[in-house]
């Protein structure tokens, strides 16, 4: 089940470890095949949490504290149950854990929860009154607790760090461990705090998790916290049941009909949605402006940031957990320990701050096992208002060039995301270092439908397109750092208006020079460009467009553009998952038939929809190919070492009887 690599880091596939909401064994545990007797711990899992079997890689974790070494690095995606990874062993535990956990709303939620099972938890915060919080610590000294929350802050306490320290807790366990990274996208300086304090108590074990984590970040968080790195569990960050797509629309009309279309689409009538919806802005503004966009089309919605008084913001979590609200709209503050497993789709208006910041949020949808759509809509203008972001001053204090430059730097990976030429899934899974579960195109994301509508954006560049990606430099050049990139965009076509006469563009030789291509296809060009590293934007409200040292070699024909072209066809509409596209001849016939009733077996079995197995391209491809052993079905389309891992006998079977 397990594939080892080095350092015992651990990668589960999604496939393997579930989609067992169907299945009765609840949100962490997972079916396997049925024992005489229940493995060690099991007896308590299902007393204690009413769970009837741990998912895999929970009991690595699990077994890693309480009969290993002790300190564990645990990485799942969103809605993976890694509260699971601490809580049970704190029941197992004399004495009382600490949970290092940065939202308030995340340790209420998580203490209500452990209080209906029977297990006794609290959290100190900022928000309680001052004689509860005495109330709550004298229960604490007196060993009335299993588990304590606690938030990062609280450790610049000095009161408050000795208070913990006479606990002699068995388990520190440090939650969305991410933020001690100074190379990951959420890095909280109150974080820094919580070496120091380990190692001030010195505590026998210690866990940190995190749902998003790069080899970078996983290491610098295992140097921070004492815990040896080959240590380090990583669960698998498939998630084949989302469809994933990007569309690049600069119109903000054109992204609210994208967005109602894409609520329609995955939750039905307004009257009557089956399911929910999480829609991500940038800004505090755009959260309200589309929140009453959705209310009026009688969506029971609400915005949701950190601007607004702390109580409504609880409620809005509350509602939205409990069925009372389909759609909220919020910037990135909102999500961190929802616990709703129905949710259909989450959209994304602006471009959000990295991959990580993405996986994390779009992760959210399609917990129950069930197809799930995440969209992610991006414009020009999320270049400057990103940028804008990033150099914005944090509690007042500037920040420092190194942050920026790193930060941008993430934004300019998700940018290389958006501009995909290559399956979604593959891309993030390869950005996490996730090799193992490369799916090899996972059949189903907007980009693998066009390459199965007959295109193929990994073809290397013509020289005919390389001379266009030159000309676009050139356009750049010409500029000299005076305008962004639309009008960049709009010189290249050959635009005139009272903008491009005012700053001379207008006159350049390079006025006109790319008049067959669209505005709207250039400035995608010079995204391409921007994330290629051939063009750069400069800081401030406006940023202006400039050539990089790269650019100037490409231009100059003394490098090759490595990069994609955009496509010059617009993209379909998405529409049944895993349907054929257009461009393909997809046979029919009894032996089509066979293969996908083979398929929809693999799928009933895994309890996961038919084109998670693979797409009807696949099964023509097998057709055409016939292949009789493995190895010739690692040629078919599609069929990467995984799947045939997975499938491939069964895939064999079926083509032996025709």
């Amino acid at each position: 089940m397990f594939n080892r690599r080095r350092d015992r880091v651990v990668r589960l596939g999604f496939l393997l470890q579930g989609f067992v909401a169907r299945r009765g064994t609840g949100v962490h545990g997972v079916c396997v095949s049925e024992r005489e007797e229940a493995p060690k711990y099991e007896d308590a899992l299902q007393e204690r949490f009413g769970f009837s079997m741990f998912r895999p890689w929970q009991r690595e974790a699990i077994e890693g504290l309480l009969e290993g070494e002790g300190r564990v690095l645990a990485i799942a995606p969103t809605g993976g149950g890694k509260s699971l990874t601490y809580q049970f062993p704190a029941t197992q535990l004399p004495g009382t854990t600490v949970v290092i956990t940065p939202l308030i709303a995340l340790m209420e939620d998580q203490v209500r929860s452990l209080r209906e099972k029977g297990i006794k938890a609290t959290y100190l915060a900022s928000s309680l009154e001052f004689s509860e919080l005495q109330d709550r610590e004298r229960a604490l000294q007196s060993g009335e607790y299993e588990i304590v929350y606690v938030s990062p802050e609280r450790l610049a306490n000095s009161r408050a760090v000795s208070s913990l320290r006479a606990l002699n807790p068995p388990l520190v366990a440090v939650d969305e461990a991410h933020c001690i990274s100074q190379w990951g996208h959420d890095f909280r300086p109150d974080y820094l705090r919580i070496g120091d304090f380990l190692r001030a108590l010195n505590p026998p074990r210690v866990l940190a998790c995190t749902a998003t984590a790069t080899p970078l970040v996983r290491d610098e968080i295992a140097e921070r916290l004492g815990i040896p790195r080959d240590n380090q569990i990583l669960r698998g960050f498939a998630r084949p049941n989302l469809h994933l797509e990007a569309e690049t629309l600069d119109s903000s009309k054109a992204r609210d009909r994208a967005m109602q279309s894409a609520l329609k689409e995955a939750l039905g009538a307004a009257s009557d949605p089956k399911g929910a919806a999480i829609v991500y802005a940038a800004t505090r503004k755009n959260t309200e402006k589309a929140a009453d966009k959705l209310s009026k089309l009688g969506y029971r919605t609400a915005a949701y940031h950190a601007g607004m008084d702390a109580g409504f913001r609880a409620s809005v979590n509350r509602d939205f957990a409990e069925g009372k609200l389909d759609v909220v709209v919020a910037t990135n503050a909102f999500g961190m320990g929802i616990d709703r497993a129905d949710i259909r789709l989450v959209v994304h208006l602006q471009a959000p701050g990295s991959i990580e910041a993405y996986y994390q949020e779009v992760g959210r949808a399609g917990r129950d096992g069930e197809p799930a759509r995440g969209l992610l809509l991006s414009s020009s203008a999320d270049l400057g208002l990103r940028r804008r972001l990033i150099e914005r001053p944090w509690e007042d204090a500037p920040v420092r060039p190194e942050r920026v430059k790193l930060q941008w730097n993430l934004f300019l990976d998700l940018m290389r995301y958006v501009e995909a030429g290559s399956c979604r899934h593959d891309f993030i899974l390869r950005y996490f270092g996730d090799d193992d579960e490369v799916l090899d195109g996972c059949g189903h994301c907007d980009i693998c439908e066009q390459i199965a509508n007959g295109e193929n954006p990994d073809a290397p560049l013509t020289d005919s397109q390389v001379l266009v990606v030159r000309k676009a430099l050139s356009g750049v050049a010409r500029a000299k750092g005076r305008v962004g990139m639309r009008a960049v965009a709009e010189m290249l076509h050959g635009s005139k208006n009272a903008k491009l006469e005012r700053m001379g563009l207008t006159e350049l030789s390079t006025h006109g020079l790319l008049k067959e291509k669209s505005v709207e296809w250039l400035l995608s060009l010079l995204r391409r460009c921007l994330t290629a590293g051939f063009v750069q934007l400069s800081s401030g409200d406006f940023p202006v467009v400039g050539l990089t040292r790269e650019g100037h070699e490409v231009m100059h024909a003394r490098e090759l553009p490595r990069m994609l072209l955009p496509s010059e066809k617009k993209r379909s509409k998405k529409g049944s998952s895993g349907r054929s596209g257009a461009g393909i001849d997809i046979p029919g016939g009894p032996e089509m038939d066979a293969l996908k009733r083979a398929r929809a077996t693999l799928a009933a079995a895994q309890g996961v929809p038919a084109y998670v197995i693979c797409s009807n391209r696949t099964l023509a491809d097998m057709l055409d190919k016939r292949p009789t052993n493995e190895e010739q079905l690692l040629d078919v389309y599609g069929m990467g070492e995984k799947r045939v891992s997975d499938f491939g006998a069964s895939f064999l079977a079926a083509l032996s009887k025709l």
